[in-house]
């Protein structure tokens, strides 16, 4: 199996580490600031082939990534927004099924999520295939014993331009927190059943844009119908691995820490300081989550009110 992976800029999409640990560490990074991207990949990936071709351009893209990848039975692609665009467009051209929304690719096995993540479904692909992997859902385990990759540059010396019709971007601009798919959130605020009432889901929702957090809930929460399913956290909803997690009044039932994949940093804040959360956690707080949640948007202040404003606005 080979791992493509969608750079911009030198960055790694959501995912693209994942995809390539699945994949045994081998990977095509294409786009751009590939060379800074392949070093990020240090401790994961072990032979890297890269094509620094400029900006986004997915079907002109998936025309010189073709010729390339006929050998290669199975393409795995993260699920970001570039790997769900080109994956398409690659399978057509390889005259290939594609299997999307995987959380886990084997050579003869595929698992898939259905029905907003909550039924996993197993098939056993022919030969040759393609696939997109959620992101978070795998997780990385950086080797330092694993030797420097080897990196190939394949970046075509003359680039004519492909007679196809191709996206054409105009602007990328910033992922708003509030619509952001948890899966790819780099900051997420959960509310859990400490929370007293549903009024405090859009407490967090505000504080969240104010810092740039995608909003999350346990079960508890969706099953008591203060926010759609679509924002439970756990096995049982979306799996995510943010840079933060930052907790309310949240447990930590094994369905739910299941599913928050590794995140960098987690905050909690809960009055039983002994629940697995807090163990979990680089910062407990051991107090009320309501109290808490209350200080944190009065210090957030005016920012806050606006948001808040903005959200529970009755539309025209």
């Amino acid at each position: 199996m080979i791992a493509v992976v969608v750079v911009r800029d030198g960055q790694l999409p959501s995912g693209g580490d994942e995809v390539v640990a699945e994949c045994s560490g081998r990977a095509v990074l294409i786009g751009s600031g590939t060379a800074a991207a392949a070093a990020d990949l240090a401790g994961v990936a072990t032979e890297i082939t890269v094509l620094e071709v400029g900006g986004f351009q997915p079907a002109d893209w998936a025309t010189k990534l073709a010729p390339l990848l006929h050998h290669e039975p199975a393409v795995v692609l993260p699920g970001s927004p570039d790997g769900r665009d080109l994956a398409p467009r690659l399978a057509a051209l390889l005259h290939r099924p594609l299997y999307a929304g995987a959380i886990s690719v084997t050579p003869h096995r595929v698992e898939l999520t259905r029905r907003s993540s909550t039924e996993i479904h197993q098939t056993h692909p022919g030969p040759e295939f393609v696939a997109t992997m959620q992101p978070g859902v795998r997780g990385v385990a950086i080797s330092a014993d694993l030797t420097a990759p080897v990196v190939t540059d394949a970046t075509p010396t003359h680039l004519p331009r492909q007679q196809v019709r191709d996206a054409r971007v105009t602007e990328v601009l910033p992922p708003d927190p509030a619509t952001l798919a948890r899966a790819e959130a780099p900051r997420i605020i959960g509310g859990g059943a400490g929370l007293d009432g549903e009024h405090r889901m859009d407490q967090l929702a505000a504080v969240g844009a104010v810092i740039g957090a995608s909003m999350g809930a346990t079960r508890v929460i969706t099953d008591r119908g203060w926010v759609p399913h679509q924002r439970q956290i756990g096995t049982t909803g979306v799996v995510v691995d943010p840079e933060l997690y930052l907790a309310f009044g949240v447990s930590g039932a094994v369905q739910h820490t299941s599913g928050l994949g590794a995140p960098q940093h987690i905050i909690s804040v809960n009055t039983d300081g002994h629940c697995p959360m807090m163990q979990l956690a680089d910062l407990a707080i051991v107090a009320d989550a309501n109290e808490t949640l209350d200080h944190l948007a009065a210090l957030l202040g005016a920012s806050l009110q606006a948001t808040l404003h903005d959200t529970t606005e009755p539309s025209a």
